[in-house]
């Protein structure tokens, strides 16, 4: 599952890269920014799973409240990025797609 996490880092600094000629370093800054508020909490859940797999104790309850706190945890993000910086939202969401989708880009990868 940390390949997977890795995955998403990369594709998300490229979706970043790749915004910098057209939207300058305010839609990089954007684009990572979108990445990094569904990365994060995706990365707490991964750690959060293998701990309770390694000690014994996963269960579905455990997976299941870990997908409740990572999509408020990204809602929020989203939430913070939006009042504290001058996002542009385009990049913002190519961002957070790119983060999304690089679970795809896994299974091709076989990861």
């Amino acid at each position: 599952m940390i390949k997977v996490i890795l995955l998403q880092c990369a594709v998300v600094l490229a979706a970043s890269v790749m915004m910098m000629p057209w939207l300058g370093s305010n839609g990089a800054v954007s684009a990572l920014l979108g990445g990094l508020s569904y990365l994060l909490p995706n990365t707490i859940f991964v750690l959060r799973l293998q701990i309770a797999s390694a000690s014994g104790q996963a269960s579905a309850a455990t997976f299941f409240v870990g997908e409740l706190f990572k999509v408020v945890a990204t809602v929020a993000l989203l939430a913070v990025a939006q009042a504290y910086f001058e996002v542009h939202w385009l990049a913002l969401l190519i961002g957070l797609f790119a983060a999304l989708k690089a679970n795809l880009f896994a299974f091709l990868l076989k990861t």
